[in-house]
């Protein structure tokens, strides 16, 4: 019902009439529909973030998160300006229908009343639009809004009075033997050819975007993973037939005298065609109309106040725009200056520009964010890959590119029927520009060094072990593991604790969770005392844990990050969780993942091993880990390398294939056992071999058909059916981040 409400409104009362002036009859039908096909591609990728990213904000949030900073910022500019603009134009629409009821009053306004060019009647809608606006921006600052039901109620009859037309449209056409000819009749179904088809679809573009209210209220939705899509696809099936059939029987129903063809006789009457079409078609049809108009365009201009005052609100809250946008009235506990300012801007825009530039300033601006929103789409499929998904969009980035250059189009398109609108956006996307180098980059760039809270440096070691800990269960044992690596390599411990700052907070305002974190990092700390390990410690805050642990490991150049993993994932569709998933793909150092079955330190570690760098990355693990714990307790733990063959092999093969691994592997002065073992499962082989281990250190899987997740399947399930620790091992493309101790040994040769 709130997408319904927000898209049927001044397209289908007000556009309806201008439209058909460009387009000619058959023409309108096709932009009606054309519109519809364009808004499901778009639809698509906001069903998809929405349900991903159910936040307030919509398309600005998400190009803030899928693209580079400045388009974020542009994002949130251009979509308060083409609410504002839409605003503006449900304003003037106001004004055409309530002068219109006191004409029906009898009220007049004098034709000879000329004031800026307007004459008496223009005069009194741009006052009725200003006044309404003003009324709405005064509701909204008070913090009274429509109620759901009260909502509900509207849009229910809206679409009573549009049905009604249609019906009696319907029923009137049945009486008219050649009402086909209103379709077909000279000069041409398409008078201005596709062109204006084109025309007619940019213009009325903005009457297809209230979908994105259904996105931007998914803070406040139930399930808005199932639910925001369908909303969205279901607003959409319906307004699209809701038009179509409007449009159908205002060009077949209609029967005039003006000896103009329907099409151009509703270009005529412009904003005021559809009360026309009301009363020719069906009983007290102009009254009705009216007042349908009049309660779309209330219901519309609440639900744009608020929209426009809240994307504004939220730039002002993340410092896009200055502090006083972001300021709460201390009673009504409203974002009073955004909505003062936009209602400024609405009220400049409704009185000084005529409604076709209005129309089209509100579809320019309306595709322009759809189309960064769409680019943000194909780009967060690329770098948020772990994402939680519960609705995915088919034809990932074909559809988005397809709308793209349709949006680009239209938008072009527009600049024919409306410079001047085309002048009004790029003067503001001109003064977005100065407003960012101004205050925007400013803010984003103070925003960023905000992120560390707490960094603390004991000693710094030109090799170090990241440590993530989230909690001060894990603190303990995954700082003893980490220790044991970093001690023989004269290694640092880097423990870094990242709070997730929630959208509603700025990130420079999460300083609150100082206090929370200390506990965690001193655990560590006082693992690395006893170890005599050095151990640097980091608080840092952010929107997104896997992106700042990837910041953290770039920034400080980590060369081994060892992350627990407690066993299960709670993320659909990934091996280990978002957080782990995402950094294997790509890992910004050597990455180790460690399942802890045991707490004690390990007397035997078995490294299966099939050749490659993450086998050999996993055996210096091993040893390494080995001669931790043999300076620490004099006992050396067993490390024994596993090479299965299949079953069948013989016995001189077995020895060919041990001494491949030993030559690709360089391993033969290593202080390792290894072992040849066959077995046709290699899974099940590891697991029968691992019974009388302590821990099992495996690499990743090599081949790419078995790389289904992290790890590749065999890891993974090794690591769920294994009864002793599991640490699953990559190793970064660099050769760089590779263990310095091999480094050294091998140079010492």
């Amino acid at each position: 019902m709130i997408g319904v409400g927000a898209m049927i409104g001044a397209g289908i009362f007000g556009l309806t009439g201008i439209a058909a002036g460009e387009a000619g009859a058959m023409g309108l039908l096709l932009a009606f529909f054309l519109n519809g096909v364009v808004t499901s591609l778009t639809g698509l990728t906001y069903a998809e973030l929405g349900a991903a990213y159910p936040q307030a904000g919509g398309g600005y949030a998400w190009v803030k998160h899928g693209l580079a900073r400045i388009f974020g910022f542009y994002a949130g500019w251009i979509s308060w300006f083409s609410h504002s603009v839409a605003c503006s134009l449900y304003a003037v629409l106001f004004g055409t229908f309530f002068s219109e009821l006191l004409t029906f009053a009898g009220i007049e306004f004098g034709a000879e009343a000329i004031l800026l060019g307007l004459s008496g009647t223009e005069l009194a809608v741009k006052v009725l639009a200003a006044l309404i606006a003003l009324v709405f921006i005064m509701i909204n600052v008070r913090g009274s809004s429509e109620t759901g039901l009260v909502g509900n109620i509207i849009t229910i009859f809206k679409i009573v009075i549009l049905g009604l037309l249609v019906f009696f449209g319907l029923k009137a056409m049945i009486n008219i033997p050649n009402w086909s000819d209103n379709f077909l009749a000279d000069p041409s179904p398409f008078p201005n050819g596709m062109r204006g088809v084109i025309l007619a679809m940019g213009l009325t573009f903005v009457a297809f975007e209230g979908y994105e209210i259904i996105a931007q209220s998914g803070e406040e939705v139930i399930d808005p993973g199932r639910n925001i899509p369908r909303a969205i696809f279901g607003a959409i099936a319906i307004v699209v037939t809701v038009y179509l059939s409007v449009a159908f029987v205002s060009i077949g129903a209609l029967q005039q005298g003006s000896g103009l063809p329907n099409w151009l006789y509703l270009g005529e009457n412009g904003e005021r065609a559809m009360i026309e079409t009301a009363r020719n078609i069906m009983p007290y049809g102009a009254l009705l109309m009216v007042l349908g108009g009049l309660a779309s365009t209330m219901s519309a201009l609440n639900a744009t106040v608020y929209s426009s005052s809240r994307v504004s609100f939220a730039m002002g809250r993340d410092r896009d725009l200055p502090k006083i946008f972001g300021r709460i009235h201390p009673i009504n506990k409203t974002p009073h200056w955004a909505i003062w300012i936009s209602g400024i801007l609405i009220i400049l825009m409704a009185v000084f520009l005529p409604i076709a530039d209005v129309a089209s300033g509100a579809s320019i601006t309306f595709l322009l964010l759809f189309l960064m929103v769409n680019i943000a789409m194909v780009r967060m499929r690329k770098t948020h890959p772990d994402l939680e998904r519960p609705f995915r969009a088919p034809f990932v980035p074909w559809i988005q590119y397809i709308a793209i250059a349709v949006q680009l189009i239209l938008a072009i398109e527009l600049f024919q029927l409306s410079p001047l609108a085309w002048g009004v956006t790029i003067v503001w996307l001109l003064a977005g520009l100065l407003v960012y180098r101004r205050h925007g980059a400013v803010q984003e760039a103070m925003k960023t060094e905000d992120t560390v809270l707490l960094e603390e440096t004991i000693t710094k070691r030109d090799y170090s072990v990241l440590l993530p800990i989230a909690s001060e269960t894990t603190a303990r044992q995954m700082a003893r593991l980490g220790a044991l690596l970093a001690a023989p390599n004269h290694g640092e411990l880097f423990a870094l604790h990242v709070i997730r700052v929630p959208p509603q907070m700025g990130v420079s305002d999460g300083r609150a969770f100082l206090r929370q974190g200390r506990p965690i990092l001193s655990e560590v700390v006082r693992v690395g005392r006893e170890f005599d390990v050095p151990v640097r410690t980091m608080l840092r805050l952010g929107r997104d844990v896997p992106d700042s642990i990837i910041s953290v490991a770039r920034e400080r150049e980590a060369n081994l990050l060892l992350m627990g993993w407690p066993g299960y994932t709670r993320s659909r569709g990934q091996a280990f969780g978002s957080v782990i998933d995402l950094m294997s793909h790509h890992p910004p150092c050597d990455l180790a993942v460690v399942r802890h079955r045991q707490t004690d330190f390990p007397a035997s570690i078995l490294v299966p091993m099939a050749g490659g760098p993450n086998a050999r990355l996993a055996l210096e693990l091993a040893i390494t880990e080995a001669d931790a714990i043999e300076a620490r307790t004099g006992n050396r733990p067993q490390v024994v390398g596993l090479y299965l063959v299949p079953e069948a092999s013989s016995d001189e093969t077995l020895e060919e294939r041990r001494a491949v691994l030993v030559n690709k592997l360089d391993i033969a002065e290593w202080p390792v056992e290894l072992r040849t073992v066959r077995s046709d499962d290699i899974v099940d082989g590891i697991l029968q071999e691992a019974a009388s281990f302590d821990q099992i250190v495996i690499g990743a899987s090599e081949e790419r058909l078995l790389e289904q997740s992290l790890f590749g399947s065999i890891p993974q399930k090794i690591s769920e059916d294994a009864l002793i620790t599991v640490i699953m091992v990559k190793r970064h493309d660099m050769v760089k981040f590779g263990l310095r101790r091999w480094i050294m040994s091998r140079q010492s040769r």
